[in-house]
């Protein structure tokens, strides 16, 4: 046998036997579908996929760990005064609506512990810090409120307690209408009288978030 015979001779196997397993597989499922009796049945099928994504959470970061005041111009020549800024506190909600219970309102409120010298004075009591809030992002509809200026005892308005107890700096009237993003700092004021011994005084200022 010559070489071009090989070729024809395996190219025309090659060929038949294709031609045998088409009709193999053909050949039944054509049968099945002539031989059905009777209508057709439905399954419904249904699966339920859980949230995978994780639950939202409401949190406060504060942009700072310090505040340094600083001696600033007194309206009383029987008064020292000292200015800072409170580093920027951001309070974020993450979660769906159906994660918040109905009428829940967070608020962001501080109080300062005294003012302990350096070098045994005096301690300068908390009523001599105040703060006026600034809230820092737009809230167009109300959602979040800075809180009212809170004056040193040393003032004659109203408002004249000091960081002594827990002070409002910000507050959500509706947890569900202020999911997002807010952000708010406040200007610091401590008012000292001028017979107050000079040293390196310090005090911790507590931020707490409530809901």
């Amino acid at each position: 046998m010559t070489r071009s015979k090989c070729i024809r001779t395996t190219a025309g196997a090659l060929g038949f036997a294709l031609v045998a397993l088409v009709g193999a597989i053909a050949t039944p499922a054509s049968a099945f579908a002539d031989d059905q009796v009777g209508g057709d049945n439905q399954v419904d099928v249904s699966v339920e996929i859980s949230d995978a994504s994780p639950p939202g959470i409401l949190t406060m970061t504060v942009a700072g760990t310090s505040a340094q005041l600083v001696e600033s111009t007194s309206d009383s020549p029987v008064i020292r005064q000292f200015s800072g800024s409170l580093p920027t506190v951001t309070v974020t909600d993450t979660r769906r609506s159906d994660q918040i219970p109905d009428g829940a309102y967070w608020s962001v409120l501080g109080s300062t512990s005294a003012f302990v010298g350096d070098n045994g004075q005096e301690p300068i009591t908390p009523d001599h810090l105040g703060w006026a809030p600034h809230l820092l992002t737009p809230a167009d509809e109300g959602e979040v409120a800075e809180g009212s200026p809170v004056e040193t005892s040393l003032d004659e308005g109203p408002g004249n307690v000091g960081l002594v107890d827990r002070e409002l700096l910000a507050m959500a009237w509706d947890s569900e209408e202020a999911v997002g993003e807010w952000s708010v700092n406040a200007d610091l004021t401590l008012k000292v009288p001028v017979t107050t011994e000079p040293g390196t005084y310090s005090s911790v200022l507590t931020l707490s978030l409530f809901e």
